[in-house]
């Protein structure tokens, strides 16, 4: 989030704040994969699974290094901001691209149920000898195919 964060804040000309975005995306991303390295390393099942080699995470990687040398040339040429000590919050409410949730209600109950007719539906009450038994299967008598023999008359012609 941090790294994608970054990209905004650059093309936003704020490349103080995305260097330090970046910076903290690159500590993020080196915790996550000595995480992902353990986990890969880990005995027990589950042990083919190496997050590290995900293609996701290498891609990341490489995407945090550029964007970050990316920024930090650029602000040595052109922008001349100063870094903050502090990374830049995320807002992490999404004001874009989101539909607000419909709360659901249930409707109202209908006036026929009533308690008396809730309890008809007492399965214990059922009578023993309503048991579905399974019918014998049925012998599959076979079938003679008809004899189809190949036609060379049949009309098509290649051309």
């Amino acid at each position: 989030a941090y790294c994608y964060h970054g990209q905004t804040l650059l093309a936003n000309d704020k490349c103080g704040e995305a260097i330090r975005s970046l910076q903290e995306s690159e500590k993020f991303f080196a915790k996550a994969e000595a995480l992902c390295k353990e986990y890969g390393e880990t005995k027990g099942p589950g042990t083919t699974a190496k997050p590290s080699g995900h293609l996701f995470f290498r891609k990341l990687g490489s995407l945090i290094k550029n964007t970050l040398e990316k920024c930090q040339r650029e602000n040595g040429f052109i922008y001349f901001q100063k870094v903050p000590a502090e990374a830049p919050q995320l807002e992490l409410k999404a004001n874009y691209g989101l539909v607000e949730p419909v709360p659901f209600e249930f409707p109202a109950l209908n006036a026929q149920w009533t308690p008396e007719t809730l309890a008809a539906f007492d399965l214990t009450k059922r009578p023993k000898d309503d048991t579905a038994k399974p019918k014998p299967d049925e012998e599959v008598k076979p079938l003679k195919e008809p004899d189809i023999k190949p036609q060379k008359d049949s009309g098509c012609q290649i051309s």
